[in-house]
């Protein structure tokens, strides 16, 4: 099952797709911008940010989940959260960037969560999307995008590869240092091979 998880960031400007049998958690101030756009199953949060909390007559069918304000998480945790809890397998994140960085930072932690669970987790923005991963990752009819790979854990190893601008073959990646920024995919069938470490892939879509 699919799960989309509308944080309160940057509002996603594009179409957000779900299917029927998509479970839709938005957190907090998220609902200001996604309300009309897309239909919410859970609204959770400490409700700090949002402008106005929905009646249960406006919208009968959303389940509210409030937080206090105090707590050890964040709001997108406990989104997330509720997506496990659902045991969805596949997970979207929109509206996770811009506005506070360490918000922005703290979001990159709920993708290591969701990978370390094995679930297929992308952080969608506007301009770029991002995820996790380790293994074989494939991209098709993907020829001319820029593509930046950079270490979540250190001395990240790419294996080898097919059809990128500059080599990954042998690659070492290592915290502290930017080597795998802008690669161009040259193909529509391209691949690298990550066999040591987790690499943040980040896909952009300019």
């Amino acid at each position: 099952m699919k799960g989309i998880l509308l944080l309160s960031g940057e509002p996603y400007k594009k179409e957000i797709i779900a299917d029927k049998n998509a479970v839709v958690v938005c957190c907090d101030g998220a609902f200001d911008w996604a309300k009309d756009r897309i239909n919410i199953d859970y609204l959770v949060g400490d409700f700090d940010s949002i402008s106005k909390i929905p009646s249960s007559s406006e919208l009968p069918d959303l389940i509210v989940e409030r937080y206090d304000e105090e707590k050890d998480f964040t709001d997108g945790e406990a989104g997330l959260n509720k997506l496990f809890a659902l045991e969805v397998d596949e997970i979207e994140i929109y509206g996770g960037g811009g506005k506070r960085v360490d918000h922005f930072l703290s979001n990159l932690q709920l993708l290591y969560k969701a990978f370390s669970l094995n679930k297929n987790c992308k952080f969608i923005l506007n301009d770029e999307i991002l995820y996790l991963a380790n293994g074989r990752v494939d991209f098709f009819n993907m020829k001319g995008k820029t593509i930046s790979l950079l270490p979540f854990t250190n001395n990240v190893h790419i294996l080898d590869y097919q059809d990128f601008k500059y080599s990954l073959s042998d690659l070492t990646l290592r915290l502290g240092e930017c080597r795998g920024i802008s690669n161009i995919i040259t193909s529509d069938n391209a691949f690298f091979n990550c066999d040591d470490g987790v690499v943040l892939v980040v896909e952009n879509n300019f």
